[in-house]
């Protein structure tokens, strides 16, 4: 069946250049919808536009009288728009390559459908009026966007660079990749569970919140998040000097310390606006750490002597030469 992109691919072709620029930007857009959707809750205009999709009064822009909160807020649903647009640059870079590869049309692919996902529980979020529990949906749903950005961006980055690392790595680094980030998700999830029970309801207006104690859930985050820690420092103590896995490890091992200062700091200073959203940044730098470290990883320890590829072939090239490059 032909499509508008194939039509496109039959006659233009783009370079690995746009597809990697476009790659990165996808995961830029992905982190800063989860920030902007931070201050949209700490500066209180959840409901700043009170209706969706259109704002109010059948207006799909704030009025003037809806003041900053509905700025705000319109502005965040304006950034919906721009991540739509970045994608829709992604697939059709994708598709345009003069050997397209189905893995990244598929991870651009389904960054759209995430986008749409996120746009459908953000709309719910505004028809619950704040509910604590559709926005923390709101939250992992974003979330969701950002891994499948940062895949995406992987297997750009395998199309172009070969790995120089051998592929066998030790079962323990092996088992202690695949924890990482099962391991990191465990926070993110108890943290908005902190959040629905903290002072930050996303309106100025009395907003129902999680029936949780609230210091209880933090230390609770905080202890978590200390677990996770030890796992990446065991996981980098495990593999070989060069590999792309500790490099990557040790890059999640510089953001994690200093993304728990940041919560230790706002969690002792009565949650300043600015704090918060800094510690929703570093949530997003650390989890797209956790799922690149775990793509660097080869899914089963290799061993014995056939293990090892005949002449040295690394894992990512091993991986590139089992991919099927062809279009759908």
């Amino acid at each position: 069946m032909r499509t508008p992109l194939s039509w496109l691919a039959g006659r233009y072709t783009w370079g690995p250049r746009s597809l990697r620029m476009a790659a990165l930007a996808s995961v830029a857009a992905a982190v800063a919808i989860i920030v902007t959707g931070g201050v949209v809750r700490v500066t209180g205009s959840g409901l700043g536009c009170p209706q969706w999709p259109s704002c109010t009064g059948g207006r799909l822009a704030p009025t003037a009288e809806m003041g900053v909160h509905g700025v705000i807020e319109f502005g965040n649903r304006l950034l919906t728009g721009a991540l739509c647009l970045v994608v829709g640059w992604l697939v059709i870079a994708a598709r345009l390559q003069r050997e397209p590869s189905r893995a990244v049309l598929r991870g651009a692919w389904a960054q759209f459908w995430v986008i749409v996902l996120n746009a459908v529980v953000g709309g719910v979020t505004v028809w619950m009026r704040l509910s604590p529990y559709i926005v923390a949906a709101h939250f992992l749903a974003a979330t969701l966007l950002l891994t499948a950005a940062a895949v995406t961006w992987d297997r750009v980055q395998r199309l172009e660079h070969d790995a120089s690392v051998p592929a066998v790595l030790p079962q323990r680094a092996v088992a202690l990749g695949r924890w990482l980030p099962a391991g990191t998700a465990l926070p993110l999830v108890v943290g908005t569970a902190a959040t629905g029970s903290g002072p930050h309801a996303g309106d100025s207006s009395d907003v129902n919140r999680m029936p949780f104690d609230w210091t209880d859930v933090t230390v609770a985050h905080g202890l978590i998040a200390a677990g996770c820690l030890v796992l990446g420092v065991r996981l980098f103590a495990g593999l070989p000097e060069g590999s792309p896995a500790r490099r990557r490890t040790g890059a999640f091992l510089t953001v994690f310390p200093a993304q728990g200062l940041v919560g230790v700091f706002q969690s002792l200073t009565s949650l300043p606006a600015a704090a918060v959203v800094l510690h929703l940044f570093g949530a997003a730098l650390v989890w797209a750490g956790a799922v690149r470290v775990a793509l660097a990883v080869p899914s089963r320890p290799a061993t014995g002597p056939a293990a090892q590829p005949a002449g040295g072939r690394s894992f990512a090239q091993l991986t590139r030469s089992t991919t099927d490059t062809s279009p759908r």
